[in-house]
């Protein structure tokens, strides 16, 4: 029975798609079934993060009101096995029922070890959607006073769909922190959330991406070495939350 685990953020901007695209990747990699489901109705780009723009037809609102079956609208990597994308629809608006996006995910749980969702930034429909069936939530930040802000405002709404959150700070420049007189563990204060990792910033991420390319086909150190970390986290291994 697979985890369902909704990936959130206060505001945009935060990384939260390409964490979705690097986790994912790793937990097929450790022999995982993994869904990732791009909930961003209107502005996807998990597709491009995982390189599979050309291949995702259906998305995840067919399924949701039955217009194709979830194996079939679900494409899976040419290149990491175990990795499955369902995307979200280019246009809006977005009317399918919370019941409806429960109904998908129990399906899902019958295929997939993991089921990531990429929830859109903010607190609108497209987030009630892809927190509704969630068993554990993360909210991914900056260390910014104003994505810590919105962050504790996702928390307050996540709070009445799971018990389970955690944080992930990340885009971590330890320079620039160190002149905010700033650490990690003010931004978990800030948050209110326990830590499940950090992710450095890393060129890298944008590279891969504008390449098509998930980031452990292109590295080994920074950000994927912060990802496989938090991968490993997911499966319940005790391992620190950034190498150093």
């Amino acid at each position: 029975m697979a985890t369902v685990i909704a990936v959130t953020s206060g505001k945009g901007g935060t990384g939260k798609t390409s964490l979705v695209g690097a986790v994912g990747s790793c937990l097929a990699a450790l022999g995982h079934p993994v869904l990732c489901i791009d909930m961003d109705v209107g502005l996807r780009n998990l597709d491009l993060t995982l390189g599979l723009s050309d291949r995702a037809l259906m998305d995840f609102t067919d399924v949701a009101e039955g217009r194709c079956p979830l194996e079939k609208a679900v494409v899976e990597h040419p290149e990491i096995r175990n990795l499955f994308l369902l995307t979200a629809p280019f246009s809006l608006p977005l009317d399918v029922p919370e019941e409806s996006m429960r109904a998908l995910l129990r399906q899902a749980r019958e295929r997939y070890d993991y089921v990531l969702l990429d929830a859109p930034a903010g607190l609108g429909k497209g987030f009630q959607l892809a927190t509704c069936g969630c068993d554990r939530a993360i909210v991914v930040s900056t260390t910014d006073t104003s994505a810590l802000r919105d962050a504790q405002r996702t928390v307050t709404e996540l709070m009445k769909r799971t018990e389970q959150i955690h944080l992930v700070v990340n885009r971590v420049q330890p320079k620039l922190l160190k002149k905010l007189h700033t650490t990690i563990d003010d931004a978990m204060d800030t948050a209110g959330l326990p830590l499940l990792g950090v992710v450095p910033e890393d060129s890298l991420v944008m590279l891969s991406a504008n390449q098509g390319k998930p980031l452990i086909l292109c590295a080994n150190k920074g950000a994927a070495v912060g990802y496989r970390n938090i991968a490993f986290r997911i499966e319940g291994r005790k391992v620190p939350v950034m190498d150093r």
